[in-house]
């Protein structure tokens, strides 16, 4: 393990019990901001997520984002690629995707232009701890060189953190919304 690895490893371990511990004091309605900064991207289609474990619920301001135009949830199509999206509707089938996660039935792919990222941790710089998987790095770092791609992170206040072992492979965030505030970060 180089010195870095252990670092991230180290950092992850902490924000996984700060996480934990919001996750057991939410309570309805931790999604109100990212539904408001979503209505004004009315139409533009996006990306969510199927929350797992602890991981905050995007899933109310999802569906309401549904009802006005495309909507997705990524899906692992294997180790060391970028996530491709499949469209998502509230009340669709869906199956057990890798990690735990769900994804639709039936596949329906379509290239988002907006991405509400999960995370581990986040600085009020932008910087975002991931799983370690570089899926979502990947995924920003491909579709940003094509074209303009915004990525949000969702996240509990509980999982702020200062001095994030960062690495120039790392995708910014563009904005990151918790249940009680939101910040946009110039790039």
């Amino acid at each position: 393990m180089t010195n870095l690895t252990t670092i991230k490893a180290q950092a992850r371990t902490a924000a996984f019990a700060r996480r934990k511990q919001a996750h057991v004091m939410h309570k309805p309605g931790v999604a109100g901001h990212l539904s408001e900064v979503l209505a004004g991207y009315r139409g533009v289609p996006l990306s969510g997520y199927m929350p797992i474990r602890t991981e905050i619920d995007p899933l109310p301001a999802m569906a309401e984002a549904a009802a006005h135009g495309l909507v997705a949830v990524p899906v692992i199509i294997a180790a060391g690629q970028p996530l491709k999206f499949s469209r998502w509707q509230p009340e669709g089938p869906l199956r057990d995707g890798p990690f735990g996660a769900k994804v639709p039935e039936v596949v329906d792919f379509f290239e988002p232009e907006i991405l509400i990222v999960p995370l581990v941790a986040f600085d009020i710089h932008g910087g975002r701890l991931g799983y370690g998987g570089g899926f979502y790095d990947r995924t920003l770092e491909a579709m940003r060189a094509k074209r303009p791609t915004l990525a949000i992170g969702f996240a509990f206040d509980a999982q702020e953190a200062q001095d994030l072992p960062l690495e120039p492979t790392d995708q910014p965030l563009d904005m990151l919304i918790t249940e009680s505030r939101v910040l946009q970060f110039d790039r």
